[in-house]
């Protein structure tokens, strides 16, 4: 990871996501010293206090003064509040302001902060997904027009330290991102579900099946992503002519699994664009 470690960076909201992008910036050597947090519950403050050695505040606006990059971590329906309290902030300092509010376009963001139309504050809009939690993370990355290609360096740095970045050109492409990784590891945590249960009815104790599915989930993404083969080649170098994997295959196929899927994401995706097109 390469990324300028004078940069103080501010996370608004010190919940789950925050916790594990600045658990991942510290494991990947960044200061201390130069992350700061705000949440307005003392306890959470207290807490990420203690794990990280970093300054967390109460207050948002004594968080983020003296911050070249802010990185707004709150619910989406906490974002016009939080933006409508710093607005006069960053009029002054124009921050990088990275978002990972889900479902909030820039274009909303921008108004909330009462920009003017001729503004140049640069935003970044990201779409993690739960996987950041343990540093194994898919994060889709749209920046405005006004991100410089420094800037652009340390968004994708930060979002780097929980896993793997994808900069789309469209933002739209953000609501794809949403559908296929960001609702993404329920659908493999339904798939393992329903694994676990046939594999325990077949004789397999829980604990047992659940390495077991859980150990195959994360080789077949490793193999995946070690080789230039398509996941249609490696399923079929996989699946023996008459051999068990054909047969799973066959019903699978019988039972459309394909057209499930097809169905799935493109209602998440519609979903996804539903929502960023709602006024909040």
């Amino acid at each position: 990871m390469t990324i300028l470690h004078d940069n103080t960076i501010a996370f608004i909201g010190a919940g789950n996501m925050a916790h594990s992008l600045i658990s991942g910036l510290i494991a990947h050597q960044y200061p201390p010293k130069h992350i700061i947090a705000s949440d307005p519950t003392k306890e959470k403050c207290e807490f990420i206090e203690q794990e990280f050695g970093i300054q967390c505040f109460t207050k948002n606006l004594d968080a983020i003064k003296r911050a070249q990059i802010i990185i707004l971590a709150v619910k989406p329906y906490h974002l016009k509040s939080v933006l409508e309290e710093i607005q006069a902030i960053v009029h002054t300092n124009k921050p990088l302001i990275i978002s990972i509010a889900a479902g909030i376009s820039i274009e909303k963001i921008t108004h909330w902060l009462s920009l003017p139309e001729k503004s140049e504050i640069a935003i970044v809009r990201c779409m993690p997904n739960v996987a950041a939690f343990v540093q194994s993370g898919a994060t889709g990355m749209y920046a405005n027009s006004h991100v410089k290609s420094l800037q652009r360096d340390l968004a994708e740095n930060i979002m780097r330290a929980v896993g793997l970045t994808l900069w789309v050109e469209n933002e739209n492409m953000i609501n794809v991102v949403t559908a296929v990784s960001g609702a993404g590891p329920a659908y493999f945590f339904l798939i393992m579900e329903a694994m676990e249960k046939t594999a325990h009815e077949l004789g397999l104790s829980l604990e047992d099946a659940r390495l077991l599915i859980a150990q195959t989930a994360l080789g077949a993404a490793h193999f995946a992503l070690s080789t230039d083969e398509s996941v249609a080649e490696l399923r079929a170098r996989v699946t023996s002519k008459g051999g068990t994997t054909e047969k799973a295959i066959s019903i699978l196929e019988h039972y459309k699994i394909r057209e499930a899927f097809d169905s799935a994401l493109k209602a998440a995706y519609e979903r996804a664009v539903e929502i960023a097109n709602t006024e909040s």
